[in-house]
C-alpha cells in the first residue's frame, strides 16, 4: 500500500508526553501509529483519532525491550500505512536508589528499556526512515546532563542516550535522516509513579510540586516542532534549561544541593526526568 500521506510512529503513546505527541502529530495532519505495551489505552486513542478521520491511526502492542515486536510492529504499519516519515523513542522509566542500594540487575533493567530499547527502536525503523529521508526523535532528559543522587540508574541510561543521540547525528546525516534529542525538565507525567520494576502504580503520590510542571500538550507541541524542524537537540522546560546551563559552565554551583540531596540514606529524590513509562 502506496500512501502521500506522512506516518508517524510514536514509541511509549499510552501516557504523558507520548500520548500528547500522537495527538499532536495528528492534529498536524499525520497519520499515527501508536505503540506501547498498553494495548487498551492506545486502543482509546486510537479510536478517537479514527472517529475524527477515518483510517489515520493505528494500536499496536510493543515492547521496546522486545525486539522481535519492534520489527512486527514495523512491518504491520508499512502495510497499513505505506510509509514512515517519523519515529520517536519515548517509551522510558526511571530506577532511583542510593548506588548501595540497588543491584547490578537494577542498572541492567533501566538500560534495557532507556537505551538498548532506543537502539533497538532505530534498528527497527531505520530502512522505513531511509526511504523518505525522516526524522528519529529520541526522549532523554534534563538528566542527559546533570547526575543526581539516587538517580544514578537513570542518570547513567540518559547520558547514554546523549552519547548515542550525538553519534547517530554525524552518522545518519549523509543518509538524510535527522536525529532529534529531547530534554525535558519536570513535565506532568507518569514516570513518577512507576517503580523500580517499571510498574505503574497509580495511588503513588506526585513528588514534584505543581507549579514547577510544564503541562504535557505544551511539552508534545515543543518536541514537534524541535523532531519536525530537524534540530539537533531541545532542552526545556525553563529550570531545565537553567540546570543545563549550570552544569555546562559553572558546575560547583551544584555543589550544596548535590551534598544535602545525598546526605540521607532515606532521600526518595527522583530524576529530572519527564518520559513516558513504556508499560
Amino acid at each position: 500500500m502506496e500512501s502521500a500521506q506522512k506516518t508517524a510512529v510514536i514509541v511509549g503513546a499510552s501516557a504523558g508526553i507520548g500520548w500528547e505527541l500522537a495527538k499532536r502529530y495528528h492534529q498536524e495532519g499525520y497519520r499515527v501509529a501508536l505503540l506501547a505495551r498498553r494495548l487498551d489505552r492506545l486502543e482509546q486513542l486510537a479510536t478517537e483519532m479514527n472517529s475524527a478521520k477515518p483510517n489515520s491511526a493505528c494500536a499496536i502492542r510493543a515492547d521496546v525491550t522486545d525486539r522481535v515486536s519492534l520489527d512486527a510492529a514495523c512491518a504491520e504499519i508499512l502495510k497499513k500505512m505505506g510509509r514512515i516519515d517519523t519515529v520517536v523513542a519515548n517509551a522510558g522509566f526511571g530506577v532511583s536508589g542510593r548506588v548501595d542500594q540497588l543491584t547490578t540487575a537494577d542498572y541492567r533493567r533501566q538500560f534495557d528499556t532507556n537505551v538498548f530499547g532506543v537502539l533497538d527502536c532505530f534498528y527497527a525503523f531505520i530502512t522505513a526512515l531511509q526511504v523518505q529521508g525522516g526524522r528519529f526523535g529520541i526522549v532523554g532528559s534534563v538528566n542527559s546532563y546533570v547526575a543526581l543522587p539516587t538517580a544514578s540508574a537513570y542518570c547513567m541510561s540518559k547520558f547514554s542516550v546523549r552519547a548515542l543521540a550525538e553519534a547517530l547525528h554525524w552518522e545518519m546525516k549523509p543518509k538524510n535522516v535527522s536525529v532529534t534529542l529531547i530534554c525535558p525538565g519536570f513535565v506532568r507525567s507518569e514516570i513518577r509513579q512507576v517503580d523500580n520494576q517499571g510498574t505503574y502504580k497509580s495511588a503513588a503520590k506526585e513528588p514534584v510540586p505543581a507549579w514547577l510542571m510544564m503541562e504535557t500538550d505544551v511539552a508534545a507541541r515543543k518536541t514537534f516542532r524541535a523532531i519536525e524542524s530537524r534540530r539537533r537537540e531541545l532542552v526545556f522546560t525553563g529550570h531545565g534549561k537553567i540546570a543545563v546551563w549550570i552544569e555546562r559552565h559553572c558546575p560547583w554551583i551544584f555543589a550544596p544541593v548535590l551534598k544535602k540531596l545525598g546526605v540521607s540514606s532515606r532521600s526518595k529524590t527522583r530524576s529530572w526526568n519527564a518520559a513516558d513509562p513504556s508499560a
